[in-house]
């Protein structure tokens, strides 16, 4: 393979790729050393291909020279612009001396037509999170912010409405009549109707409101409210459930829903001068979860953007860890495992993590074990908790040069006993994050080729994949927790999505298949036929059925004031959501079965 071809084997969406493909792209792809200062490219000017980041920093900077976010190795630029007319919506310099590929725009165009992974990776890029059209469709419900709604009575006194509004940090307040509305006043209205024509500060506030206002329920759609706000000329809509006022939504609301999107969070990532400011940016991660099922989004892309959200923290923290460092004493690499490595990070996430130091350097420097643990330390400050297991970087055995790696996926795959199957299965996830990215990619190669020499490494991880087992009785029903804190419930992750997981790992050690993300695995698994067809489809359409319903829970939960977490209650599911769900848990154990049967481990 070429210094090119190896470096896409580990940038995700070109390891979505056949392998006589990858190639072929690689070949597509130009290469530019530019020096640090200079602009690539600015605002305005026509692009002539997609560019992807081999090493060195780019800064992106808007229209108006602000920086909206610092790039690294494996990241691409251009592609909102390139997509849409041609023509750069950034400016683009690079910080430090950089090697950049660009990959012609036919090119990258024909891929776009060709592979699904890739379409959906650039057009949701192009998108940059949620537009006026996915706003359109959620509901006003979602729409509003979520406080108690402000009213008053009509005789209320001006000024006190003033300050309620003040206090509460609105716009506007309702007037009511016992729960019906029958007027609203908005800061406009005090500004126009009470300072200026100077009326008494204890005048009624029925004197100056405009009365009968137009109404909404919290079912119409964010199309209603785009509607009337345009045609009307209004800021503020007052939301009434059978005649009961219960909120209000406006163009605040619009604006704040705009505003939260993956862009703008590692937007504000990349901005961040301590870990405080990236925390507070994390933290905005449930809302976005909620936003993102009320507007109907796939499970994969909302699994991708938190992941995306996650590695955006974690680069900012090396970078920030880097200036208190120094220059490190050789190469490195940080890379996720887990959830995040496999980019199906939910609600909630731990963190999982590990240094693959260069061969040569020495894993006692106290450079990397301060890096490990500025890092994890942040990470666990930004809501990404310690792993239980203490699989991160900031433990010894998981920060050593690549050729210890090597002797542990070897020693793994030679003595597959039990802690080095579950280990195998943590680190065959492994992607990079920031540092020195070919760390991984040959490391990744020729794990592989190991594994599917290995036989009876494989017979083991088969095993070792049919532990999980999905919840269902012996009649045949969804079978909960019986006692304890989650009576009556099931746990929609190691019982829900984690033996799809193992079992879409497995297929791709079998095809040593390089994506790490499980979808990406099912559907390679499928084209290089390992799963035949119709039993590829199904376990997908399954998992997708399972991811839903995780995330529809979590979702719930957060709307409810409470932490996510994957518990959820199948009693609480209308009959038609239960039975799917049902389904889609005898398909994974069917799926479990035939392998099973395959490898003689079942009868």
């Amino acid at each position: 393979m070429s210094r090119i071809e190896d470096f896409l084997a580990t940038i995700h969406p070109y390891d979505s790729l056949p392998q006589d493909e990858l190639a072929r792209v690689a070949r597509s792809f130009g290469c530019r050393i530019w020096p640090a200062g200079s602009v690539i490219y600015r605002h305005g000017d026509a692009l002539h291909g997609l560019f992807l980041i081999e090493s060195g920093a780019v800064c992106i900077s808007d229209a108006t020279g602000d920086s909206v976010s610092k790039l690294g190795r494996g990241n691409s630029f251009g592609e909102r612009g390139l997509l849409r007319d041609g023509r750069a919506v950034t400016t683009a310099t690079a910080t430090k001396d950089a090697r950049i590929l660009m990959l012609p725009q036919a090119e990258l165009r024909r891929l776009i037509g060709s592979y699904p992974s890739v379409a959906r990776f650039f057009n949701r890029s192009a998108q940059g999170g949620l537009g006026w059209n996915d706003l359109a469709v959620l509901k006003v419900g979602d729409l509003m912010a979520g406080r108690a709604p402000l009213s008053c009575a009509p005789e209320t006194p001006v000024a006190e409405a003033a300050r309620a509004m003040r206090d509460a940090g609105v716009g506007s307040i309702a007037v009511l009549d016992g729960e019906r509305v029958v007027g609203l006043v908005t800061i406009r209205d005090m500004s126009n109707r009470v300072l200026a024509e100077r009326r008494d500060i204890d005048t009624p506030i029925a004197q100056v409101m405009t009365p009968d206002p137009i109404t909404l329920s919290a079912s119409d759609l964010g199309y209603d409210v785009l509607n009337v706000m345009l045609e009307r000329r209004v800021g503020h809509l007052p939301v009434v459930e059978n005649g009961r006022f219960v909120g209000m939504v406006s163009q605040t609301d619009l604006t704040r829903v705009q505003a939260l999107s993956a862009l703008a969070l590692i937007r504000d990532i990349a901005r961040a001068s301590d870990i405080d400011d990236i925390a507070r940016t994390a933290n905005r991660i449930p809302e976005l979860l909620v936003q993102m099922v009320n507007g109907n989004y796939r499970h994969t892309t909302i699994t991708r953007t938190i992941s995306d959200i996650a590695d955006a923290v974690t680069r900012r923290l090396l970078d920030m860890a880097g200036d208190r460092l120094g220059p490190a004493p050789g190469p490195w690499l940080w890379a996720a495992c887990g959830s995040q490595g496999r980019q199906e990070q939910t609600g909630l996430s731990d963190q999982d993590n590990c240094l693959i130091l260069g061969d040569d350097c020495d894993p006692d420097d106290p450079w990397f074990a301060r890096l490990a643990r500025f890092v994890s330390d942040g990470l666990n400050q930004c809501g990404y908790a310690f792993c239980p297991g203490d699989m991160m970087a900031t433990n010894p055995r998981w920060r050593q040069p690549r050729p210890v790696w090597r002797g542990y996926f070897r020693d793994w795959i030679d003595h597959p006993n039990p802690e080095a199957q579950m280990l195998a299965s943590v680190m065959f996830d492994l992607r990079a994050i920031g540092g020195d990215a070919a760390l991984l990619a040959g490391l990744q190669h020729n794990t592989l080729a190991m594994a599917a020499d290995k036989p009876i490494f494989l017979y083991n991880m088969i095993g070792n994949a049919l532990k999980h087992r999905p919840p269902l009785s012996l009649m045949g029903g969804i079978a909960t927790h019986r006692s304890g804190e989650h009576r009556n419930k099931i746990d929609m992750k190691h019982n829900g999505v984690v033996p799809v997981i193992d079992l879409a790992r497995v297929h791709a050690l079998q095809g040593r298949l390089t994506p790490v993300n499980t979808r990406a695995r099912l559907i390679e698994a499928q084209a290089a036929g390992i799963i035949s067809g119709p039993g590829a489809g199904d376990l997908i359409a399954a998992y997708d059925v399972i991811q839903n319903a995780r995330l529809e829970n979590q979702a719930s939960q957060i709307r409810a004031g409470g932490r996510p977490d994957n518990h959820l209650a199948p009693a609480a599911l209308p009959k038609f959501e239960r039975s799917h769900l049902r389904d889609a848990f005898v398909v994974v154990r069917g799926m479990q079965s035939e392998l099973g049967r395959e490898k003689g481990i079942l009868g």
